[in-house]
């Protein structure tokens, strides 16, 4: 009798993580399907940061140099570099948080503007801002201002097309109340601005701000249900005569 109901109680167990397993994936799928472009992204940074955690220090850091968009991989192979830095994050032990990141950033900014408008805001604020900023390096070292080492530092990483996408998503919010969008707006600008006015701020702060600007100024991407509306069974109907 014992081993009887020991043998039905793993049954019910069994039975309870199907059906739990059934109900995650049901959600899970559709999820992913309607982000396609972000968890692609996903699945190539979760490869890219696996091979780094995996390779010896010395490849890893070939790996990072090679595929950074510092001045000397930008002046030999600016198409490369400024596509491939954008697959790797300089951590895997920060993939957990950018995880995070992009399912609440990316995934519902995506869903939002479609693929091909959330495609091309990313690229713009991650080529924009990678740009200004390696200028910005290039002016320094050109002036005496910046060490030279810094034309061969590490810049890669997905964090521009991020900060790209938290301004474009201003918009997202609805324009009532008013003050939402403005202290959305507002709160993004502290949140990138405030490290430029410390003094131990470097090029990728500078990277950030403008990348959040670039975001602000894709507003002509943004679809043409640009916020978000009421279901239409909770809107006042009009009077007709």
């Amino acid at each position: 009798m014992a081993a009887d109901e020991s043998t039905t109680q793993r049954r019910r167990v069994t039975l309870h993580l199907s059906d739990a397993a059934r109900f995650v994936v049901s959600r899970a799928v559709p999820w992913v399907r309607s982000s396609p472009g972000t968890h692609l992204w996903l699945l190539i940074l979760a490869v890219n940061s696996g091979i780094l955690a995996v390779v010896s220090p010395e490849f890893r850091e070939f790996l990072l140099h090679h595929n950074s968009t510092n001045l000397v991989e930008l002046r030999a192979h600016p198409v490369r570099v400024l596509i491939v830095s954008a697959l790797w994050i300089e951590s895997p032990s920060a993939f957990a948080l950018y995880f995070l990141f992009y399912e609440v950033i990316h995934a519902p900014a995506e869903r939002w503007l479609g693929t091909a408008r959330w495609l091309a805001v990313v690229a713009t604020a991650h080529v924009g801002a990678t740009l200004i900023s390696q200028r910005a390096v290039l002016m320094g070292i050109s002036y005496h201002r910046l060490p030279r080492s810094l034309a061969y530092t590490v810049d890669i990483g997905v964090s521009y097309g991020l900060a790209g996408i938290v301004g474009v998503l201003t918009y997202y919010l609805p324009p009532r109340p008013r003050p939402l969008r403005w202290l959305y707006a507002a709160a993004a600008l502290g949140f990138f601005g405030y490290p430029l006015l410390s003094s131990g701020r470097t090029f990728t702060d500078l990277g950030h701000f403008s990348a959040l600007l670039i975001g602000f100024a894709c507003y002509a991407l943004t679809p043409p249900g640009r916020v978000l509306r009421a279901p239409r069974r909770l809107r006042p109907r009009r009077w007709r005569p």
